[in-house]
Parts: C-alpha cells; sequence; structure tokens
C-alpha cells in the first residue's frame, strides 16, 4: 500500500516554516509564563531561570503559571490535531471537533457526572468525555453521510446536535446548581488550573492519540485521494475511519477534560495550516500537516490567553474563559471559509416540504380550525397550570374582578407569560417562514442567521450595564442589535450576489461570535449570578410584565399584513432566481425587506422571551407538511404552530417540576431536536434514493 506520486516536500520551506512556527509558539509561551494575578514578572522569573533563591517566583511559577502555560500547550496540540483528522476524515476544512458536536457531547458527559455528585479524578472524566464526544460525532457524521453530503448539511447537523446536546447540559446545571457550579465559565473553555495533576494525567493521553494520528498519516493520505481509488490502492476505508474517529475524539475528550470545549481551535488551525501549502509542496501530507496543526494549535490557544490578559488584565484570565477569544477568533475563520465556498444545495427541499401536499381549501379548513383550537386551549392550559392548579371558575371569577386575594396575585403573574409565550412563538413562526422561503433552505431559520445572538447581545448589554432601562429601551436596543446583526450577516453574504448556503454559513460564525460576546459580557459583569444568565439565554417567560408583550403585539400586527401580502413573492423566491425575475419581481430588494422584517420579529419576541431556538425551524415545516407549500396557507398555520410550540413549552417547564422551572427555550430545543434529525435523515434518504 504506496501512497501515489505527490509533489515532494520541499525540505528547505519545510524547515523554515516549522522553525518560524515553533519559534513563535516558544515566544507566545514565554510572554505567558510573565502574565498573571501575581506581581512576579520576567525579571523574576529570568532570576529563577539563571539560578535565583525566590521562593515566592517558585511557588507562583509552579503553581499557577506553568499548570496554565502546559494546559494551553495540551489542549492546543490536542485540539489541532483532532481538528485536521476531522476534517481529512470528512474531506471538508468545516469539520471540526466544535461543528461535529464533539465538544458539546464531551461536556454534557462530565457536567452529567457533577450533576449527580460523581468528583471524577481526570481519567475516569476524560473516558466519560470520550464517552459522550463519540456519541455526538457519531450521530453527526451519520446524518452528514460523513461530511461528504456538502458543508451545510454538515455546519446544520452538527449545530442541531450540540444545540440539544448544550440544552440538556444548561438543563443539568441549572436543576443542579449547587453541584456544578463554576461549570458555566469552564464550560466555554477555561485554562484555569489548580495544580498540574489534570495536565500530568491527561498528557500522556494526548500524546498517544498524536502518535496514532501520525502512524496512520499515510492511510490519510490515500483517504484524501476518495473512497474508491483508495480501496483500489488496498486502504481498509471502514476501518481507517474508525480508527481516525476514535483518535480525534480521544483527543478532544482529553482537550474537554482538561479545559472545557475550547471552541473553534480545531477549526482554525488546520485551515491555518493548510493555507501554507501554496507556498510549501507537500505540506498536505499528514505526516506533515498534523504535527503543524498541533503547533498552530497550541500559538491560537496560548496567543488568545496573552491577548486576553494583556487587553483586559491578569484578573480577567482567571474569571473570562479563553474559549471565549478563540471563538471570536474561530468564527472570523469561518466567515472567511463562506465567503470562498461555492453554493452546493445539497438541502434543498426536504420531503417535509411538499408543496403541493393538502391543496383541499377543506382541509385547510379543518387545520386551521383545529391549530386554533389548540392554541385556544394551550392558552387556557398555560393559565391554569403552575406551581398552583387552579380551576377554570378561578379564572372567570378573576376576569370578572371576583377572585380572592391569593387567586388574583397567582393569575396576574400568569397572564403576562402565557401571552408572552403566544405571542413570541407566532412572532418566531413568521419569521422562520419569511427566512426559509427567501433563503430558499428549509433547514435555516432566525437563529442561524445570527439574529437571536445579536439581539441577545443588545439585551444583555443592557440588562447588566443599565439595569433599570425600561421595557422600550429594551426593544429598541435588542432590535437595533439584531438589525446590525443581521446587516453585517447580509453585507457579509453578499458577493455578486445571495447565495444562500453561504448566508447561513456566515449566520452560524456570527451567531457562534455573538453567544460569546454574551458569554464575555456575563462573566465579566456578574460571573457568579450564572442563574440568571442560564435563564435567559435558554428563553424563559420568568418575571414578564404585560408592559413586555407589547412590543412583540406591535411587530406583529405591523409586519404579519406586510408577509401576508407578500406571500405570491414569497412562493415565488422559494423557487428559484430566474422564475421571479421573469415575473418582474425586483429580487434583491424583495429579499432585503423580507428579511429585514423577520429581523424585526425575531428581535421582538427575544426581548419578550429571550434567546429560544428551533420554534422558527419547526413550525414552517410542520404547517408545509399539513397545507402545502404555498404562503398563503402556511403563514397562519405556522403562526399558530409557533404559539402552540412555545406556550406548551412554557406550561410544561414550569409545571413538571414545580416550584423549579426548567426554560421554554430549553423544552422546545429538546423537542425540535429530534424531528430537525429526522428531517435530515429524510432529506439524506431521500437524497440517496432519487440519487
Amino acid at each position: 500500500m504506496t501512497p501515489p506520486a505527490s509533489p515532494a516536500p520541499a525540505a528547505g520551506r519545510l524547515t523554515v516554516v516549522f522553525t518560524v512556527a515553533v519559534a513563535l509558539t516558544v515566544a507566545v509561551a514565554v510572554v505567558h509564563l510573565t502574565q498573571g494575578t501575581s506581581a512576579v514578572n520576567a525579571v523574576d522569573l529570568l532570576r529563577l531561570a539563571l539560578g535565583g533563591d525566590d521562593p515566592g517566583a517558585a511557588q507562583v511559577l509552579v503553581g499557577s503559571r506553568l499548570p496554565r502555560l502546559l494546559a494551553g500547550l495540551t489542549v492546543g496540540v490536542a485540539l489541532g490535531f483532532a481538528g485536521a483528522a476531522l476534517q481529512s476524515l470528512a474531506r471538508n476544512p468545516l469539520a471540526s471537533p466544535d461543528t461535529l458536536a464533539v465538544n458539546a457531547g464531551a461536556h454534557l458527559a462530565v457536567v452529567a457526572a457533577a450533576a449527580v455528585g460523581l468528583n471524577l479524578p481526570a481519567l475516569p472524566a476524560g473516558v466519560a468525555a470520550f464517552a459522550g464526544g463519540l456519541a455526538a460525532a457519531g450521530l453527526v457524521l451519520l446524518l452528514s453521510a460523513g461530511g461528504s453530503s456538502g458543508p451545510t448539511r454538515l455546519i446544520l447537523a452538527g449545530s442541531a446536535t450540540a444545540l440539544a446536546l448544550s440544552s440538556l447540559t444548561t438543563l443539568l446545571m441549572l436543576l443542579f446548581e449547587e453541584s456544578t457550579v463554576g461549570l458555566f465559565a469552564w464550560g466555554n473553555g477555561s485554562l484555569v488550573q489548580g495544580d498540574l495533576s489534570t495536565v500530568a494525567q491527561l498528557a500522556p493521553v494526548v500524546a498517544l492519540g498524536v502518535a496514532g494520528c501520525l502512524l496512520i498519516g499515510g492511510r490519510l493520505d490515500l483517504l484524501a485521494l476518495g473512497d474508491d481509488t483508495a480501496s483500489v490502492l488496498g486502504l481498509d476505508v471502514r476501518r481507517t475511519r474508525l480508527m481516525v474517529t476514535l483518535l480525534a475524539v480521544g483527543l478532544s475528550a482529553a482537550a474537554v477534560t482538561v479545559a472545557g470545549p475550547v471552541g473553534f481551535v480545531g477549526l482554525c488551525a488546520p485551515v491555518i495550516a493548510r493555507l501554507l501549502s501554496r507556498w510549501v509542496p507537500g505540506l498536505h501530507r499528514h505526516r506533515i500537516l498534523l504535527p503543524l496543526s498541533g503547533i498552530a494549535g497550541a500559538f491560537i490557544v496560548l496567543g488568545s490567553d496573552v491577548v486576553l490578559r494583556a487587553t483586559l488584565g491578569g484578573e480577567a484570565g482567571v474569571d473570562i474563559p479563553t474559549g471565549v477569544a478563540t471563538t471570536v477568533f474561530g468564527a472570523a475563520i469561518l466567515v472567511w471559509l463562506a465567503r470562498r465556498q461555492r453554493d452546493s444545495g445539497p438541502t434543498r427541499r426536504p420531503p417535509a416540504a411538499r408543496p403541493n401536499a393538502g391543496r383541499s381549501r377543506t382541509r385547510l379548513g379543518l387545520v386551521l380550525t383545529i391549530c386554533a383550537a389548540a392554541t385556544a386551549g394551550a392558552l387556557v392550559l398555560g393559565m391554569l397550570a403552575g406551581d398552583t392548579w387552579l380551576l377554570t371558575g378561578d379564572v372567570v371569577n378573576w376576569l370578572q374582578g371576583r377572585s380572592g386575594v391569593a387567586y388574583t396575585f397567582v393569575l396576574d403573574q400568569r397572564y403576562p407569560r402565557v401571552g408572552a409565550a403566544l405571542l413570541a412563538g407566532a412572532a418566531l413562526a413568521i419569521a422562520g417562514t419569511t427566512v426559509q422561503a427567501v433563503c430558499r433552505n428549509p433547514l435555516a431559520e432566525p437563529g442561524i442567521l445570527g439574529i437571536t445572538a445579536g439581539a441577545g447581545v443588545g439585551a444583555v448589554s443592557l440588562l447588566t450595564f443599565v439595569p433599570l432601562a425600561g421595557i422600550w429601551t429594551m426593544s429598541t436596543v435588542a432590535g437595533g442589535a439584531a438589525l446590525l446583526t443581521f446587516a453585517l450577516v447580509y453585507g457579509l453574504a453578499w458577493r455578486g450576489g445571495l447565495s444562500s448556503d453561504r448566508l447561513v454559513l456566515i449566520g452560524v460564525g456570527v451567531s457562534a461570535a455573538g453567544l460569546a460576546l454574551i458569554t464575555f459580557i456575563i462573566v465579566r459583569s456578574d460571573p457568579w449570578n450564572t442563574a440568571k444568565a442560564l435563564t435567559w439565554l435558554s428563553g424563559s417567560t420568568y418575571g414578564r410584565t404585560a408592559g413586555q408583550l407589547l412590543p412583540v403585539a406591535i411587530a406583529l400586527l405591523v409586519l404579519t399584513p406586510v408577509v401576508v401580502l407578500a406571500r405570491r413573492d414569497l412562493d415565488l423566491l422559494s423557487l428559484d432566481d430566474d422564475t421571479p425575475r421573469v415575473l418582474g419581481v425586483r429580487l434583491e430588494r424583495t429579499r432585503l425587506i423580507a428579511l429585514a422584517g423577520a429581523a424585526l420579529l425575531t428581535s421582538t419576541a427575544v426581548s419578550a422571551i429571550g434567546v429560544i431556538g428551533f420554534v422558527g425551524l419547526v413550525a414552517p415545516h410542520l404547517a408545509r407538511a399539513l397545507v402545502g407549500g404555498r404562503h398563503a396557507r402556511v403563514l397562519p398555520v405556522a403562526a399558530l404552530l409557533g404559539a402552540l410550540l412555545v406556550s406548551l413549552a412554557d406550561t410544561l417547564g414550569r409545571t413538571v417540576i414545580a416550584p423549579a422551572q426548567i426554560p421554554a427555550g430549553l423544552v422546545t430545543a429538546l423537542v425540535g431536536t429530534p424531528y430537525f434529525v429526522w428531517l435530515l435523515w429524510r432529506s439524506r434518504t431521500h437524497k440517496a434514493a432519487t440519487g
């Protein structure tokens, strides 16, 4: 089994590249050692290195700075190797431990162990993280056909799986707040180490993973030629894929055990290494590419930590996770990659989006009647259910002003929550229907386009820095931030025209950066009040007032008629670019207006109930499955289904474990993810059957 002839590595250039990469990493590591919260500086460390006897400096070096440095090196090397291996496995530069949900699965496993009271040592915790990461990666690779079905499906499958696993993780942290204290910051990738024990136990695991990757480097070279060619050359493709997956997941799990999920390093490091292959022939060979990716990973992690502490001070390096900085950097890389990506369109028109289904007016009337009745029932149930169960007679008395003090208090607190859930659900569903039509991508939704994260950044910033701000100020700031984020995503996606795949990928990157900024704001301003942060980020109606319903109600009253009037244009936009142009539709202006309306609806919904996902994805699909693809039919049904879904999720979340509560966003994510997975699976099998 010999790899085919390929450009021979230029030994001189390779030596220069590795020398420069190692020198830069060593320089960053030296600077890293000089930073910290104590007064020990570079001169003190230099004296210590030259034989000086300063017990205080030695204690700081061994007890704090050296563990942090070695943790950064270990994590960076592990993620660099894992990312390069996964990208080669999927033949996709967007594959990484983040996009394949490996980090989210490993994180969930560690938090679950902590939630049930297990204080696992480093190695058992690593085993648990390995199991969680392996299960998540296996599911994502299965849904995306090993990554060969295109980058959009891979990213969406990974994002959906990661969202579901993160929702479970958040739920565990909310329910078991005491036993999981401190895991919020750790969950975003923190290099803070109490001693050398964790690194000392996980470093050998990383070394074994690195050695394993180097041993199968030749197999990866063959695999890069394609499955058929590799098989002809004698490679057992299935066994090689399994080995690479196990090694990459093992490396990622070890990194998560040391520092938590450090975002996007596994994506950036191999991409940077591959970029150098333009000037260094032969660099793509995996026994060269893998170690260079590991060095790049270590440089990114340590460099991000150095910039973080140099910018915000040594104390910030303790509070703010390094993963926040690496995620922002990685999001920029993802946007850059997306702008270079061609539109593959692999996820168009899944089976759920059947445009010709349910044409009968009788069926439409029946579906609307059932949905309206179910939504009305959800409203009544929401008023009755909760930590205190009421009777319909109590609600009637309250409406007539004849209820007692206790029931009046309960219902006065409850009706804004029920109203917020109904209105926000309807707004998100209409926004999702619009985004899917404009993008011609049935897997798109407002959250994926970064609108939700943008609104969340604005709202969390206002809550943090101006806690006494009024409701209208909150809605204005959240709406403005959402529109700015949308304008950024739209502008970056525009490249001689609007590609739906490019729009989605850039939205995912901007959304990740927005969520990292939210984490930064919360941890920086109020690091110990993570329950408040988790509740907001999970989408909750807790503490809502009647005044907070007005913005979303007004947005629905103003924008819903606009969307309904544009229903014919949305039908045409969902076909292709040529048909609407031939029929006189001004394509770009219509797209811009429709997406701006969706951004406004989403921003008001977020200001009412926080960051909530999946409603804008699930409700339009259910509506299309029931009444067909025409937007005159889809819009009212989707709005009712969205209101029904969020209302039931809210009622369920504040009833099943009362007096404790589960945020509505977590319930919708846990309900919506299985549907999303089923949708991806069906579109995959449909493509296989028709291809």
